[in-house]
């Protein structure tokens, strides 16, 4: 299997299963513990995700990642900003803290899922696409099903403030999965494989 597929592999395995561990609870934590917390506000939180996620994507994707030779680029920053979002909900006191949050998570993940599939169906080996999509989504399925349980025992155990900076430390393993996947692609641009590359110029100056 492709080297920079393991490594989007892994990456996905470590964020998704990061927030496997508080998806199955997040809304006792919304419902109980802030301020503003109701079930109309579970919901809204949700939605606020989604309309972000879902209003961003399209244009960013038709413009600017199809475009764009060096796709990596988005899935770091997109991911750079999910991952901040564990953290802000640690930090939170009241529900509108929360839909700051989920806004966010919108933004990050409109960067990053478009950006991350276009990689991934670049990275496949042809003539074994079934194959690599099933060991993803094992992988995936098999981490989050162990995520919601930990999740659980992690929140009634130490808190959720705690569970938020777990998930908060896994999630950034799997940014460093992409950031290394960066540097790699960065390396190609800088050896003329991306000829288009914008930073062509600055990392000649730099290296």
């Amino acid at each position: 299997m492709n080297k920079k597929l393991l490594m989007l592999i892994f990456s996905d395995l470590f964020i998704l299963s990061g927030f496997g561990l508080i998806s199955p609870i997040f809304a006792v934590y919304l419902n109980s513990d802030l301020v503003g917390g109701s079930l109309v506000a579970i919901g809204l939180a949700s939605a606020i995700f989604l309309i972000v996620k879902c209003a961003i994507q399209l244009p960013l994707s038709k413009y600017f990642i199809d475009k764009h030779d060096h796709k990596s680029v988005f899935v770091v920053v997109g991911t750079i900003l999910i991952v901040s979002v564990p953290f802000i909900y640690m930090f939170a006191k009241n529900i509108s803290t929360i839909y700051i949050a989920q806004a966010i998570y919108g933004v990050g993940a409109a960067l990053d899922y478009p950006a991350w599939f276009s990689l991934f169906t670049i990275y496949m080996d042809k003539k074994h696409r079934g194959y690599e999509y099933t060991v993803y989504t094992t992988l995936i399925g098999i981490g989050t099903a162990f995520a919601a349980y930990f999740g659980a025992n992690i929140a009634a155990l130490l808190g959720f403030k705690t569970l938020f900076l777990v998930v908060g430390i896994v999630s950034f393993i799997g940014l460093l999965f992409l950031i290394a996947l960066y540097q790699m692609e960065l390396h190609k641009a800088r050896s003329g494989l991306f000829p288009n590359h914008p930073f062509n110029k600055l990392t000649k100056w730099v290296f």
